[in-house]
């Protein structure tokens, strides 16, 4: 299933994309896209639903986040070795983890916003992991059990703060806007394998990063296992899980930063795309 929220920000309404590609109402279903849906019961019960027979939505509504009420927003980083090398840093010998803030999260579409002087801006395309079911201690075996399902993220970057200004990443990774999630989640039984997913980015048109989760250092299994010995995952918790080469800071002969009027598209294969538009900051 392709599950979406949709509407105006902060009044989305659930909603589910069916085979054709159509946008149908929730409404009368569930309450929202939330914790409370991503179990395998309550899956199993809209994998039931006759989906024909759920309203269509009209017109091109917008997206917002696919996941309602996220508990946890948690980045891995250099988890792509050529990414790793082009950002001029060792490959980790155990996973990158920080955080995003979830004030950051917002529709697949909507604008981002360069932070008050903003000087280097960046891009990254990444997979997200949706928690579907309490995790603690999990093993790497069985830790795809406890994923809903899979999204397309753009863990949008401020160099400089995450790099120059101290020793902590979240300072550049969680500015208003930078957690771009959508525009749908797809269940796992509809991504039988996560490590084969191709996913690219375009800046302005022009192909920047191509990639594929299969050139991952730490996979989806283990990633999952890993973060829950750190922390219990609940369900909506998101891991986004690194980004292929191509980011700006590492554009030769020299870096490339965003800048407003700048367009970013996205996607990844299965997990459909995004796009926005970049403009300055404002209160």
């Amino acid at each position: 299933m392709k599950l979406v929220r949709y509407g105006n920000p902060g009044k989305e309404k659930p909603g589910l994309v069916d085979a054709e590609g159509k946008l149908r109402d929730l409404s009368a279903v569930v309450g929202d896209i939330g914790p409370d849906q991503l179990g395998d019961a309550a899956l199993a019960k809209l994998r039931k639903l006759k989906v024909d027979k759920l309203p269509l939505v009209k017109g091109k509504p917008r997206y917002g986040c696919p996941v309602a009420k996220v508990g946890k927003f948690i980045a891995i980083g250099l988890n792509y070795a050529d990414h790793a090398a082009e950002s001029g840093m060792p490959i980790p010998k155990e996973p990158v983890v920080f955080t995003k803030a979830n004030s950051c999260i917002q529709g697949p579409n909507d604008p981002v916003m360069l932070p008050k002087g903003s000087v280097k801006g960046d891009w990254e395309v990444e997979l997200g992991v949706v928690i579907g079911t309490r995790a603690r201690y999990v093993s790497q075996k069985d830790a795809l059990d406890f994923v809903a399902g899979y999204c397309v993220i753009n863990d949008v970057s401020e160099r400089e703060w995450q790099l120059e200004r101290g020793l902590t990443w979240d300072k550049g990774k969680g500015f208003d806007t930078f957690g771009p999630i959508g525009p749908w989640l797809v269940t796992r039984d509809e991504v039988p394998n996560p490590q084969k997913l191709a996913m690219w980015l375009d800046l302005n048109g022009k192909r920047v990063q191509t990639g594929s989760t299969k050139t991952m250092i730490f996979n989806v299994a283990k990633l999952v296992s890993y973060v829950s010995q750190l922390n219990t995952l609940e369900p909506g918790d998101i891991i986004t899980t690194g980004t292929p080469p191509g980011v700006g800071m590492g554009m030769k002969p020299q870096p490339v930063f965003l800048r407003k009027g700048d367009v970013m598209t996205l996607g990844i294969e299965g997990l459909g795309e995004q796009r926005q538009e970049v403009v300055p900051f404002k209160l």
